[in-house]
Formats: structure tokens, C-alpha cells, sequence
């Protein structure tokens, strides 16, 4: 079961806890990756759907804007949520939003979400129209100058308008402490050999962005971390989500790790393999992911 806890805005510096991009909307656009961000929203949809019902709003909004859509987890929560609104998707991959669009012709919402590609790291964004709400869920840590995107936000926001920033506390666990057994605690290893990648490619991921927020001219209204531990057997989808995240935490450690740690990862990603992760009954997805209410100060 999921427990949240609630508690008033931090203070202090930001907790960057950089880890393998699984999150990545503005960047690694590939299929795996549309794959992975796809696998995310069905194992964590009730989530997505407790924080929408969380958000602190002074009324239903009409106007949304999802940046860093990525292939429409948040863009389709929201739309469930406030069945009057109109989303705006915005995102820098020509696939994700081109899945994004056909998600919504499926459902019958293409009616309701408006498709938008663009760089935010530019000074020129295209006109977002004035939104009463505007969700960023693991896309802020991939901004190269965030403090900057942020400014951006609050000019587009409306002047009674929520901004939700959701960010990932790192990238979620699969595997028991005690597995595999021929290598224990390998996924902890797998991960911390990409820490210095990741440091350097994404050094906000983890990041505590109410100080961010509120050196930007937000004031942040309220904080809520939700801490996340499915239990495999209630999906099959996680254990696909294991594998496609394992398979590309591997591109990215295998340098820094040891022949025998490297040889027991890649056992569990042969899918010849009795001890597979596809074929694993022990699997749970273990992550938390806070999300910072702002308003223009």
C-alpha cells in the first residue's frame, strides 16, 4: 500500500540526488524510452491520481499546461480529474507527443489536448495561452538553467493560477536487499554506478524545489511526498517496467561495474534465463515522489 505524509515546505538547500533518467521528456526520445514513461503511468496511475485530488485549488481550472508532457501520464490524470478542462502538452519529442495525440483520439479527448512542441530552455516559448494550472511531473531537473524556466511559469501562469511541480526522489527500486542471490544488493550497486553520469547530466533530479520555487517569485502553498511500495504480484506490468529499467540503468553502469556484478545484471535481463526479471515473483516497485504547490507571490 502507498502511504503519504504531508508536512509544511522545506527550507535549506536543494537535495539533489541525481540517478538514471527514466524521466527523461526532454530528452532520449527513443521507443524504449516512450516504452519506460508508458509503463510508469499504468504501475503508478492510482498515485498520479492521489496527487491530482491533492492539488490545493481555489477553483476547477479550465486552462492546463503540461510541461514536459512526455508520452501523456500527467496530461491523461489531469484530464480525468477536471473533465471540463483543456490541456496544453508541451514537450520537445516529436514521438512522445505524436503517442500523446493518439492516446487521446483512442479515448476520445483529442478534443480537449492541444499538442505543442518546444524547447523550454529557450528564451522565445510559444504562446501556452494563460493557464489556471500548469503541472511539471519529472521535467524541471531537466532544464539546463531551471531558475530561468520557472521565471517563464510565472509570467504564463494566470495571476490566481497553481503551479504543481512533481519530482522523482530517485529512480524506484525493484529488486529485494537480499537478490539476486548469487550477487546480493546488485541493484543498489548497478545504481550507484551511475551516480557521477548522472550528476553531470541531470544534477537536479531530486532536487528540493521549494527554495527554487520561491527564488523564482512563487510562493509555495503546501508540500505533500508520496511514498510508493507495489507489490509485484498485483501487475505483470511492473515486471516489464523492472526489466526496461534495468536494461538502461545498464548502458550507464556497466563501465563502473565489477565483471561479476555485470554478468549476474545481465542474467537478469536474458529473457532465456530462468531468473529473468520478466520470471521473478519477488519484484515491487519502491519510490517517492513529492510535489510542491506554488503561486505567484
Amino acid at each position: 500500500m502507498a502511504r503519504t505524509h504531508q508536512h509544511t515546505p522545506r527550507h535549506g538547500g536543494n537535495g539533489h540526488h541525481p540517478d538514471h533518467d527514466h524521466g527523461g521528456h526532454q530528452e532520449h526520445s527513443d521507443g524504449g524510452q516512450a516504452e519506460i514513461l508508458d509503463l510508469d503511468a499504468e504501475v503508478l496511475a492510482e498515485h498520479m491520481a492521489s496527487i491530482t485530488a491533492w492539488l490545493p485549488l481555489k477553483s476547477e481550472p479550465r486552462r492546463i499546461v503540461d510541461l514536459g508532457c512526455g508520452t501523456g501520464a500527467g496530461t491523461f490524470a489531469l484530464l480525468e480529474r477536471f473533465p471540463d478542462a483543456h490541456v496544453t502538452a508541451v514537450d520537445t519529442s516529436a514521438g512522445h507527443l505524436r503517442l500523446l495525440r493518439e492516446k487521446a483520439c483512442a479515448r476520445g479527448a483529442e478534443g480537449r489536448v492541444r499538442t505543442v512542441r518546444a524547447d523550454l530552455d529557450t528564451d522565445h516559448w510559444p504562446d501556452l495561452g494563460t493557464p489556471d494550472l500548469v503541472w511539471a511531473s519529472a521535467s524541471m531537473h531537466h532544464m539546463a538553467n531551471p531558475g530561468h524556466t520557472l521565471r517563464s511559469v510565472r509570467e504564463l501562469l494566470a495571476p490566481d493560477g497553481l503551479f504543481a511541480v512533481v519530482e522523482l526522489a530517485g529512480f524506484p527500486r525493484f529488486l529485494p536487499a537480499h537478490a539476486p542471490e548469487n550477487r546480493p544488493g546488485l541493484e543498489e550497486r548497478a545504481h550507484a554506478a551511475t551516480d557521477g553520469f548522472h550528476a553531470e547530466h541531470v544534477p537536479h533530479r531530486g532536487a528540493d524545489w521549494g527554495p527554487i520555487l520561491t527564488a523564482a517569485g512563487f510562493t509555495v502553498e503546501d508540500e505533500r511526498t508520496v511514498t510508493i511500495n507495489i507489490e509485484g504480484e498485483r501487475s505483470e506490468a511492473i515486471g516489464r517496467y523492472a526489466y526496461g529499467s534495468l536494461r538502461r540503468i545498464r548502458g550507464v553502469a556497466a563501465p563502473a561495474l565489477g565483471p561479476e556484478d555485470l554478468a549476474a545484471l545481465d542474467e537478469l535481463l536474458d529473457t532465456e534465463s530462468p531468473n529473468c526479471l520478466l520470471r521473478r515473483a519477488d519484484l515491487a516497485v519502491r519510490t517517492e515522489r513529492t510535489v510542491w504547490a506554488a503561486r505567484r507571490a
